[in-house]
């Protein structure tokens, strides 16, 4: 066979069988993959690997050595459409000790979701070293469970999801990996970009409501992640509780954990109303 065909084939068996959530399309351009592909609509990405691009993309964004991203802050400003997009990187506040980086990611012609990220200057502070979030039984304790299933499109299909004893709707605690990398090509990221890439999850792990014709929808408009250690590993642990007011708005509150303990905090406001029922 010619190896301009072989290079051809393989492009097509790529394309029909991604091992990443996105294809790197040089510079600031990408491309989603099915992977990527959102649970209420077929033609979007999910938040969850799209938190976890524009955090790989802060994370090249001028890097300091002597500093670490702490805080993320996303604004959801419409559907993300699937498909190819930029992601626009500037830093709103320079400083010595803390900054504020801000990237956008640009589709059809708009902005989708625009972060902010606070990055702060690391020391040593061993000696004061507490935590006071309670960590989640262990990964080893956890059962498999096929839960998510309940959910449509391609990042749902994507991950591995785990149980801890006491699971319920509302209330949950939930371990996740993807098999996936977020880039193609193997391009290597951190343990960062890895879990957070799952933690927008959180808003489906523990639902309170069937999210099926007649029932509700309730998608999260922003993501917020306080991170207070930097993760390891592969797992992502996510202690979620999911709050619902009487007028139309909701709160998925959640501890993010690693196989080592708590790491991070993340919310989720809610938009809730009813899904038209089936015709």
């Amino acid at each position: 066979m010619p190896e301009t065909t072989t290079f051809a084939a393989a492009n097509a068996v790529a394309a029909e069988n991604p091992s990443s959530y996105y294809r790197h399309l040089g510079e600031n351009r990408y491309e989603s993959t099915i992977h990527a592909q959102g649970a209420w609509n077929t033609h979007e990405q999910h938040m969850a690997p799209v938190t976890g691009i524009m955090i790989h993309a802060l994370e090249q964004y001028q890097p300091r050595d002597d500093m670490r991203l702490a805080r993320f802050s996303f604004d959801i400003l419409g559907l993300i459409p699937a498909g190819e997009f930029t992601i626009e990187t500037m830093l709103l506040r320079p400083g010595r000790t803390i900054e504020l980086l801000q990237a956008e990611l640009i589709a059809d012609g708009r902005v989708a979701v625009r972060a902010t990220a606070w990055r702060l200057q690391k020391g040593d502070t061993a000696a004061v070293e507490a935590y006071e979030d309670e960590p989640m039984e262990s990964l080893a304790a956890a059962v498999p469970w096929d839960g998510m299933t309940m959910w449509p499109g391609g990042f749902i299909r994507s991950i591995e999801a785990r149980i801890n004893q006491g699971h319920r709707p509302g209330r949950g605690r939930a371990w996740l990996r993807s098999p996936y990398t977020m880039l193609d090509g193997g391009a290597p990221t951190s343990a960062l970009v890895r879990l957070l890439g799952l933690a927008d999850s959180a808003n489906g792990i523990s639902a309170r409501m069937d999210p099926s014709p007649g029932g509700w929808m309730f998608p999260n408009v922003d993501l917020s992640i306080h991170i207070y250690r930097e993760p390891e590993g592969e797992w992502l642990g996510l202690d979620t509780q999911v709050t619902m007011s009487g007028d139309g708005v909701g709160l998925t509150s959640s501890v993010l954990n690693d196989v080592k303990g708590p790491f991070a905090r993340s919310e989720q406001i809610l938009t809730v109303r009813p899904i038209p029922a089936a015709q």
